[in-house]
């Protein structure tokens, strides 16, 4: 268990140096869970009580429309951060369904250990703030993609930005969350 903590401690430490008892600190203020494929860690309606760091695993985080059709809005796998960032941040309920495309291992932070972490550690909020900051600008270039960009374009960027991630996403899923039929990638991949 002690090693699934230092993937965390390795992860904040690329943003912010941290000493032995900053990290003792934060260790406690997270739980470990696991989750077997297909399982759903929230759906669209419940409340939302963690941010996720994903030890191992893959997650997709989608949205479902009226006719019941889900649109893919992110994918989450190791050293990523996912939640309903709405939902989490009001205490409202999830827009969203986070679903385990695979057995996954999360280490969770619950909104009152977020805030007493930012409170009492400055390296953490500055930490959480880039991380913000950065999910903000994956978001906007994300959005920026399907104004202005075609398929084959989006899928480039997706592979060029991620290709670990690609390898592991079934091609149904991959359509999805490009915005386009499976029958369009397959064209792609032609």
């Amino acid at each position: 268990m002690e090693d699934k903590y230092n993937l965390l401690k390795e992860h904040i430490e690329k943003v912010v140096p941290l000493t032995d008892e900053e990290f003792a600190f934060v260790r406690e203020c997270f739980i470990h869970k696991q989750y077997k494929k297909s399982e759903c860690i929230f759906k669209e309606g419940e409340d939302v009580k963690y941010i996720y760091f994903v030890l191992s695993g893959l997650m997709k985080f989608y949205y479902t429309d009226k006719n019941i059709k889900q649109h893919i809005v992110s994918f989450a796998m190791e050293d990523w951060w996912e939640t309903d960032v709405s939902a989490f941040y009001t205490r409202g309920y999830a827009s969203f369904t986070l679903e385990c495309l695979e057995d996954t291992e999360l280490l969770c932070l619950s909104l009152e250990n977020f805030e007493m972490l930012c409170n009492h550690l400055q390296k953490i909020e500055r930490f959480f703030l880039r991380k913000s900051i950065a999910g903000h600008i994956g978001s906007q270039q994300r959005i920026l993609s399907f104004l202005t960009l075609g398929a084959k374009e989006r899928y480039e960027q997706l592979i060029a930005r991620n290709p670990a991630l690609v390898q592991r996403i079934p091609k149904l899923l991959l359509a999805s969350y490009l915005g386009v039929s499976r029958e369009t990638l397959s064209r792609l991949f032609s």
